[in-house]
């Protein structure tokens, strides 16, 4: 998943800074909760902006995972409440809204952020105010020793295991590998996962070129990214930028002289550009509504969001607000309602299968261990129906071998 801001460039520095709008609230004693016995969810997501159609999926998705559990009687009897608020795709608006719904709305535990800046800023918030956070944006330094936090559970895949299951399927010793990033932390912790395959597989990379977050003109990347002659060209972007970087290349005719691969293939944005553009790239992702065929969780799954959704298929990124929430609250299931400590404990030793398989997060960072999909969008004559986007390249299943080490991330062992 992705991370992203309001502006083109979004450091670390000004995420965190993005607290300051909320420093006094940091700073006041925390409140008591309300006595009443509904559990909220609070779910910062970028309802408006480059990822919207993405928030989008997920808030349908957070809302089946709770809709299943109230349909049984909720926790303990107590009904499950979803709050969403939009982040706007930006640090500070994030931090607000998190504040707000720990100090005013008094959620039991917070779910949600697309963006990896943001999600860092919603991580700071969480992490001082002693409230549980499961994060659905990708990111490779939220487990990082220096960026840990107990409450937090990291729900989504990171830089590192799609990079390298996209890098297994596609490069070969010897390659030529060029990289078109978007500038900020998606984009860097993307070219800094593929690079390290690269390494391990003995590919070379031939030059690297960043563009703003958001860019919709990338006539005078392509080519200088021509000019490189690579084998294969990395793009390393997100939202409405991979279509419009995907597409522009295809223009370019790109296609014609090397593959393209990105970290992570987006559903809504291959319906966006249509199979023409897309046909032949690959990429990783978390989920794809094809693994019915070979999943049973997958096609519970499926089934479950049709009706609710009026037949619709989810994708990938809306996956994430189901096994995000959902195992938040198989968690407090287990907890026996929504004490802290007992609820990181539950989650500390929860194996769950909700979309695609078993899922379980490593104690020493919190960190999802799941399987990793590889994906390459199908040409039009191949497909059986409008939904049929994707071929299943490999789906690797989860271990902690796919992860850094815990002694690599900087904790204890």
């Amino acid at each position: 998943m992705p991370k992203a801001g309001s502006t083109s460039r979004i450091p670390r520095r000004t995420a965190l800074a993005g607290l300051s709008a909320g420093a006094a609230l940091l700073a006041m004693p925390r409140l008591g909760r309300a006595a009443d016995e509904t559990i909220r969810i609070g779910f910062p997501t970028p309802l408006t902006g480059p990822f919207a159609a993405e928030a989008r999926d997920q808030v349908k998705c957070a809302e089946l995972a709770v809709k299943l559990v109230n349909d049984k009687g909720g926790i303990g009897g107590r009904k499950v409440e979803l709050l969403v608020r939009d982040d706007k795709l930006n640090a500070g608006e994030a931090a607000t809204r998190t504040l707000e719904l720990i100090e005013k709305d008094k959620v039991h535990a917070v779910v949600g952020a697309l963006s990896s800046a943001v999600q860092l800023a919603v991580n700071e918030v969480t992490r001082a105010r002693g409230v549980i956070y499961v994060s659905i944006s990708q990111s490779d330094t939220i487990n990082e020793a220096k960026d840990f936090s107990k409450y937090t559970f990291h729900e989504a895949l990171n830089p590192h295991m799609t990079t390298a299951a996209v890098a297994r399927q596609t490069l070969k010793k010897g390659m030529k590998v060029a990289h078109l990033v978007a500038d900020y932390a998606y984009g860097h912790e993307m070219l800094r996962g593929f690079k390290r395959a690269q390494a391990a597989i003995g590919a070379d990379s031939v030059g690297e070129i960043l563009h703003p977050f958001g860019a919709a003109d990338y006539s005078t990347f392509m080519p200088r990214l021509m000019s490189m002659r690579p084998d294969v060209l990395c793009i390393s972007n997100f939202g409405r930028d991979q279509a419009n970087a995907i597409k522009q290349a295809v223009d370019f005719g790109v296609k014609q002289q090397m593959k393209i691969v990105v970290p992570v293939i987006l559903h809504n944005q291959r319906l966006a550009v249509g199979p023409d553009v897309f046909e032949g790239v690959v990429g990783g992702a978390n989920y794809y509504w094809g693994l019915e065929t070979q999943s049973k969780s997958a096609a519970s799954f499926n089934a479950a969001f049709k009706a609710a959704n009026g037949g619709a298929i989810p994708t990938d990124y809306g996956a994430y607000g189901y096994s995000g929430v959902g195992s938040l609250l198989a968690a407090m299931q287990a907890a026996g309602g929504t004490d802290t400590d007992k609820v990181i404990d539950a989650l500390e030793k929860l194996q769950y299968d909700l979309t695609k398989g078993p899922q379980h997060y490593r104690k020493c960072d919190h960190q999802s261990v799941q399987s990793v999909l590889v994906l390459e969008s199908k040409k039009k004559s191949a497909m059986a129906g409008d939904n049929d986007l994707f071929a299943i390249l490999a789906n690797d299943n989860g271990s902690d071998d796919m992860l850094r080490s815990c002694s690599e991330l900087g904790h204890a062992t």
